[in-house]
């Protein structure tokens, strides 16, 4: 008699081992790493295989992300990886038995077990013992309660440690001194480490540092010593106080700085042009100076991927995004007092589409926005959510295209998700009826003068879930003017009061 597990498990190492490449399995045995049953955010665990060396970075981030996407995607078709999350995009998910199998394939079927040591979610509250250091090469230890690094445990081979919501509030300054390899270090979600040792310089060959959601209240010096690091995320770090140090880290990469504790000012903005390599950043600003000096910048916008702007008034002169965001992806402003959103317009060439990578907009208590027409240039959106902009009057404002639609520029062919509050002078989304041929959530809240909705009998049709109309005021939903009878009739089917 054979358990499940005993039969399952030949089949599990079938197809692992017609894998194609040792690259694909060394990037199946790195997922082993995280907690049982956790959610792995794509994006992240490709960021550790570049930095870890599994993927090769040297020819561009983007292009080594893409390779990372597609092998998680060869694991997903061979049934080793589950996609989870929104609409099974972020992240990914490793069953129990595929995991205990990547364990034991990681320490040499089961040989070499501080190899590949794997202590996550365990309720630790000090560092495991270890009989040999010297051949640990990775390590986890991910949702613990070890308050102490403590010693200087003598690891020459390690080169990952996971150390992400461990409790952690100290590390002795020689704990670092023996791991000349580490290319991987995690310390995120520690909310009570406030402080790094200066002894993190010893980390010679540290590619990854992520620091975000922790209460670091600076960077030390050592941190200038990290000649090799390309990725540092520093993200919800709220108790930071500056970067200083940061233009020293001539070959980083990837710099994530979105709420961070501390104002970035013009002097901050100077310190990122220096950073010659970086490609991928993400930002917040509150101060108008800075973000004009960051928009002006020849490089700062185009390796940009979120941008947040908070608290703003540029009322008069409104914002002027540069055409070359095309690595856009997340764009928030909030607070702000800003009367339009400006680009230089691409309609002499249609093809000339800026935001290509934009997929999520939010716009939240923006009193002084008329309409909001550069969307028309973002055709991968897949959410927008704009709430409280007293004077909104359009989305897509018809007088601001002009040519537009000659041109065949069809809006919101990706959108998922549209969610419209408390705009009371919203009057147009678009002029004309659009397919949605993805929209699957669409709220209308507190709009009383939308009553024309671009809809027709056939939009927001995809396989047996269509479009679902979520509004509060069921007087709203009686005054839309349907285009046609059998719209009115397939909308007020399908829509939901709340």
């Amino acid at each position: 008699f054979y358990s499940m597990k005993d039969k399952i498990f030949p089949l599990l190492k079938y197809s692992y081992d017609n894998l194609e490449g040792e690259q694909v399995k060394s990037c199946l045995l790195y997922c082993a790493l995280f907690p049982e049953d956790d959610r792995i955010p794509k994006e992240k665990l490709i960021g550790l295989w570049i930095c870890e060396g599994i993927i090769d970075g040297s020819e561009g981030i983007e292009k080594a992300e893409n390779k990372g996407y597609e092998i998680i995607g060869s694991l997903v078709r061979a049934s080793l990886l589950m996609e989870v999350g929104w609409h099974r995009t972020e992240c990914v998910y490793m069953h129990d038995v595929v995991r205990e199998m990547a364990l034991w394939i990681a320490t040499d079927l089961g040989i070499q077990k501080e190899a590949f040591i794997v202590r996550a979610s365990v309720g630790l509250h000090e560092m495991p013992k270890v009989e040999d250091w010297n051949v640990v090469r990775r390590m986890s230890l991910m949702n613990n309660k070890i308050h102490h690094l403590s010693g200087s445990p003598e690891c020459l081979e390690l080169t990952t440690l996971l150390q992400r919501r461990a409790n952690l509030a100290n590390i002795s300054s020689e704990f670092f001194k023996s791991m000349p390899r580490l290319a991987v270090l995690d310390l995120s979600c520690n909310g009570n480490l406030f402080e790094l040792p200066d002894g993190i310089s010893e980390l010679v060959s540290l590619q990854y540092l992520d620091l975000s959601y922790t209460s670091i209240r600076h960077l030390p010096k050592g941190v200038k010593e990290l000649k090799k690091l390309i990725h540092l995320d520093l993200e919800e770090a709220d108790k930071l106080s500056s970067v200083a140090w940061i233009s020293s880290l001539h070959n980083l990469k990837i710099l994530k700085l979105s709420r961070v504790g501390f104002t970035l000012d013009c002097e901050v903005v100077e310190e990122l042009k220096a950073l010659e390599n970086l490609e991928i950043l993400t930002i917040d600003f509150n101060l108008p100076p800075s973000l004009k000096k960051f928009l002006s910048s020849h490089r700062l916008p185009c390796c940009t991927r979120d941008l947040t702007i908070r608290g703003i008034d540029m009322d008069t002169s409104g914002l002027s995004l540069p055409v070359t965001m095309n690595k856009l992806r997340e764009f928030n402003i909030l607070w702000c007092s800003i009367s339009e959103i400006k680009t230089v317009s691409p309609l002499h060439n249609p093809r000339n589409l800026f935001f290509l990578s934009l997929s999520k907009v939010m716009i939240l208590d923006c009193k002084c926005m008329k309409e909001l027409t550069f969307l028309m240039f973002a055709p991968n959106l897949r959410t927008l959510v704009v709430s409280i902009a007293n004077q909104l009057e359009d989305i897509i404002s018809k007088e601001k295209v002009c040519e537009g639609e000659k041109s065949g520029m069809v809006p919101f062919q990706k959108l998922v998700t549209l969610v419209l509050v408390d705009l009371p002078e919203l009057k147009n989304i678009y002029w004309s009826h659009l397919p949605f041929p993805c929209l699957k959530r669409f709220d209308v809240f507190g709009c009383s003068k939308l009553k024309k909705l671009p809809l027709d009998s056939q939009s927001g049709r995809h396989g047996e879930n269509g479009l679902i109309i979520r509004y509060k005021e069921k007087e709203w939903i009686e005054n839309v003017e349907w285009e046609d009878e059998a719209t009115k009739n397939w909308f007020l089917h399908s829509s939901s009061q709340v």
